[in-house]
């Protein structure tokens, strides 16, 4: 009996995925209980299957939540990759040490750390929520991550929750005020939060060249700005304004 014909494909090698970390810095500080959480918690939860499948079969989206009040801790020790990620409730309560939270973050954007896949990465996609002001020392934390270069190179963006939130410095973590946000109420906060990571993931998880270029990152940013700043001054989200928080 002849020797079955040999498939070609049989011991090719799998072509390595190229990751990226999606990374969510989230205020749950006292002044975020009740509604604000409660809609961050449902948010995110609705928020994981939109984000699975974006970049296509070469991308592996992974999920990193940094939570911030008196400190902060990560949800997961690591980066969870989208399609076995579990959002767990999170409570809010006590101060807004977002210092903390950027001290934190710096250290992670490593590849000793969290950008330590295998396989290539895209750079980071890094979106911050807070209704308040800091309680803590958060311009050494900003000056830290102002130094790590995977915080320059990757997307930046921020939704301010409510009035009260300090825009200035949700700016000064982006790097421009077209990157930040307002949420006035839960409709408004659930659409701006699913528009600014899906659009964002989708723009960082595209390649722009084989080695991107630092005016390829700023490129990125900048595309994302433009679309959640269009999306955010649309009639859809400010028609909302009247029934705040």
């Amino acid at each position: 009996m002849a020797d079955k014909p040999l498939n070609p494909f049989d011991e090719a090698e799998e072509i390595a995925k190229k990751s990226m970390v999606l990374f969510f810095l989230i205020d749950c500080s006292g002044s975020m209980n009740g509604a604000k959480i409660g809609t961050v918690n449902s948010v995110m939860e609705e928020l994981i299957p939109e984000i699975r499948g974006i970049g296509g079969a070469d991308a592996d989206i992974k999920i990193a939540v940094l939570k911030f009040s008196g400190g902060s801790s990560w949800m997961y020790d690591e980066p969870v990759s989208v399609d076995k990620f579990e959002w767990k409730p999170i409570e809010a309560e006590n101060v807004t040490d977002l210092g903390s939270a950027f001290s934190e973050l710096a250290g992670k954007l490593s590849r000793s750390s969290f950008m330590s896949s295998p396989s290539l990465s895209f750079a980071p996609v890094m979106i911050l929520m807070s209704d308040g002001y800091p309680t803590d020392n958060f311009e050494k934390g900003l000056e830290e991550l102002r130094k790590n270069k995977w915080y320059s190179a990757g997307i930046k963006a921020a939704v301010a929750i409510g009035e009260d939130a300090d825009h200035d410095i949700l700016s000064r973590f982006t790097g421009s005020p077209d990157s930040v946000v307002t949420a006035h109420n839960g409709e408004a906060l659930a659409k701006l939060v699913k528009f600014v990571a899906v659009t964002s993931s989708q723009i960082g998880s595209r390649s722009m060249r084989l080695a991107e270029t630092e005016e390829d990152f700023k490129t990125k940013q900048d595309s994302a700005a433009e679309q959640i700043r269009e999306f955010a001054d649309s009639a859809e989200i400010t028609d909302d304004i009247d029934e705040g928080w």
